[in-house]
């Protein structure tokens, strides 16, 4: 039976240990069997804690026998990006700079998740402290794409991502601050859900840019992804039933969000749109000046906030750092502080603007990323086509972090692609509702 666990979901899983009829120690050794045989392990794990894992499905089996199981994902292993901080177990954030460096307590998300009775598996890789979508990181490793091993696997959530997709864990916890879970997520055919901005802890958080990072799922299923919320806040998951897109309303973003795409995220994003309307939705398109005014404050937003937690860090040993990495951080040096606040203040002028146009529709559609996944070999070549691929892949999560609502990736059915779904802030329940609705209709 181990190898058909490997890929069920996550809420599957948590209901075969309730109904007794998987055992959470048999579970945990499955996955950690496949992980030491899978080739690819030390490019997707960066470290693992076997005796915490075992520790806690042992915890998991004993709740179980007693009929005291804490929650739907009691005795599930989960994987994290190495950016959330494990007691005793070193957190890195995929880069040389933190080489070493051991918290003493676990991020409280992490904490969270393990009352809800998950079983931490493992740390996986990530791009050098977050700042990239393209999860191409020489310090570390570099996790490869489900689709295509010459193709990195999109980051910075890179490790979290290929940990689900290939099979070694059923779900993972990422971060995104401006696509790092849905990036991923899409890259290898997985739902990615980005959270609002402060309903998810960043206490033990390795920081990239506070004001926009935030923490979310990658998993298999839009139901994991609402499990794996609830766990992660001790909170209800959102109620998934009886959903349907029959009277629904979709705004097709047409501004920016439609450029440049290259032809399988065209076709993957057109063929989805065509699934919810013949499934009963209505597909209106709408122009939103206010998100063409916004992706130009990105640089200054993103590299002064970058600059000012890990300037000081990296011109210690600026050497040790991925050179693409350190000068998109030093980007921030040029810009002043009166420049940054103004910024602020004009993106939350538009996000105002933006959350008024869009109130009317169930959500607002945009292809989760422009381009494929890029060949390893050349990003690691071609410095032009490094940035450009990078700016290119994030540009259109981003309009997601700087709109400030939440948002989730799904796989359009040609693979590595995604269909994205903006909705409200704080409206992660009705946003999951209407992606399962979403789901089923681009599952036919």
């Amino acid at each position: 039976m181990g190898e058909a666990w490997l890929k069920m979901t996550a809420a599957d899983l948590g209901r075969e240990i309730a109904a007794g009829r998987i055992d959470p120690v048999e579970l945990a050794e499955a996955f950690l069997a496949a992980i030491e045989a899978h080739p690819l392990k030390t490019r997707i794990y960066a470290r693992l804690q076997p005796e915490r894992t075992r520790a806690e499905a042992e915890a998991a089996r004993a709740r179980q026998k007693a009929g005291l199981l804490v929650g739907p994902l009691d005795g599930v292993p989960l994987s994290w990006k190495d950016l959330f901080d494990t007691a005793g177990l070193a957190t890195e954030a995929g880069s040389a700079l933190l080489e070493g460096r051991v918290p003493g307590k676990d991020a409280r998300v992490l904490h969270d998740a393990t009352e809800a009775g998950t079983v931490f598996l493992g740390k996986t890789h990530m791009s050098e402290l977050a700042f990239s979508g393209l999860g191409y990181n020489p310090v570390t490793a570099t996790p490869p794409s489900v689709n295509d091993a010459e193709a990195v696997a999109g980051g910075s959530s890179s490790g979290a991502a290929a940990s689900v997709a290939f099979g070694l864990v059923p779900a993972a916890v990422g971060s995104d601050t401006g696509g790092s879970v849905r990036i991923p997520a899409a890259w290898n055919d997985l739902v990615g859900l980005k959270t609002t901005s402060g309903r998810l802890s960043l206490e033990g958080v390795v920081p990239l840019c506070p004001r926009f990072d935030t923490v979310g799922p990658l998993a298999r299923t839009v139901e994991d992804a609402a499990l794996l919320l609830a766990a992660l806040e001790g909170g209800k998951p959102a109620d998934l039933a009886d959903v349907t897109l029959g009277g629904l309303r979709f705004a097709v973003l047409t501004t920016t969000a439609l450029d440049d795409l290259r032809p399988e995220p065209a076709r993957g994003f057109e063929e989805a749109v065509a699934r919810l309307a013949a499934g009963g939705a209505e597909i209106v398109e709408i122009e939103a000046p206010e998100v063409a005014e916004a992706l130009p404050l990105s640089g200054i937003l993103y590299t002064s906030e970058a600059w000012g937690i890990w300037g000081e860090t990296i011109e210690k040993a600026p050497d040790l750092m991925f050179a693409e990495i350190r000068e998109r951080f030093r980007a921030g040096r040029k810009h002043r502080a009166a420049d940054y606040v103004a910024a602020w203040r004009k993106l939350e002028a538009l996000r105002r603007r933006f959350a008024a146009r869009s109130a009317a529709f169930d959500a607002v559609l945009l292809p989760t990323s422009p381009i494929l996944p890029p060949k390893t070999a050349r990003l690691a070549s071609d410095h032009d086509y490094y940035v450009t691929e990078n700016l290119l892949a994030l540009r259109n999560t981003r309009i997601g972090n700087l709109m400030g609502g939440s948002a989730i990736t799904l796989p359009t059915g040609v693979p590595s692609t995604g269909l994205m779904l903006l909705g409200q802030p704080f409206e992660e329940e009705r946003l999951l509702r209407v992606a399962r609705a979403a789901e089923a209709a681009l599952a036919t």
